[in-house]
C-alpha cells in the first residue's frame, strides 16, 4: 500500500465512521443501536490500523525494520474483517463449539436413535433487519475492501451419524 492509498482508505474510512454516527441518531431500538455502535467501534479499529501503515511509511526512509513490519501489517489488515452480530468458532476435533468467544459447548448428544452432532449456523442479516444501515454496509465493503459480516446464530437440526462414518470429516462443511 502506498501513502497515497493510506491516505484515500483514512479518509473514506473516517467518513463512513462520520456517516454511521450521523445514522445512529435515527436509531428507534436498541437492537439498531448496538448494530451501529459495533460498525463505529469496527471502522475505528480500521481506522487505528490505517495510521499504523501511514507511520511505518514515514518511518521507511530511516529505519530498515519499518519495511518488515510494514509488510507484516499489511498481512494482518487483508485479514480485518467488521463482525456485527455473532461469530461461531467449532472445533471439529472435540465437537465443541462457542459464540462469540463464549464458553465451549458440546455439540454431540447420544439417546437410543444414536449419536448426532449439532452445530450452530450463522444467518446473514436481511436488510430488513439491518435496516438504513443495509446500504451503508454495501457501500463500506465496495468502497473500502473491508469485508462486514452482519451474522446472527440459528440453531441447526441435529445431524444423525452412521457409527461407521469418520466422525471428525462427516460433518465439516463443503
Amino acid at each position: 500500500m502506498t501513502c497515497n492509498d493510506s491516505l484515500v482508505l483514512y479518509a473514506k474510512l473516517a467518513d463512513f465512521r462520520l456517516i454511521v454516527l450521523a445514522n445512529r441518531l435515527g436509531c428507534d431500538s436498541d437492537f439498531t443501536r448496538e448494530l451501529h455502535d459495533r460498525l463505529i467501534d469496527g471502522l475505528q479499529a480500521a481506522i487505528d490500523r490505517v495510521r499504523i501503515f501511514m507511520e511505518l511509511e514515514r518511518r521507511l526512509l530511516d529505519d530498515e525494520f519499518a519495511a518488515f513490519q510494514l509488510q507484516g501489517e499489511t498481512e494482518i489488515f487483508g485479514r480485518f474483517a467488521i463482525d456485527l452480530l455473532d461469530g461461531v468458532e467449532i472445533d471439529y476435533e472435540t465437537h465443541e463449539y462457542r459464540i462469540n468467544a463464549g464458553g465451549w459447548i458440546n455439540a454431540l448428544a447420544v439417546d437410543d436413535t444414536g449419536v448426532s452432532v449439532d452445530y450452530p449456523e450463522l444467518v446473514l442479516l436481511t436488510d430488513l433487519e439491518l435496516g438504513t444501515l443495509a446500504p451503508i454496509l454495501r457501500d463500506v465493503m465496495k468502497e473500502t475492501g473491508i469485508p462486514v459480516q452482519a451474522h446472527r446464530v440459528a440453531v441447526g437440526e441435529a445431524r444423525f451419524l452412521d457409527p461407521n462414518d469418520d466422525v471428525q470429516d462427516a460433518h465439516r462443511p463443503k
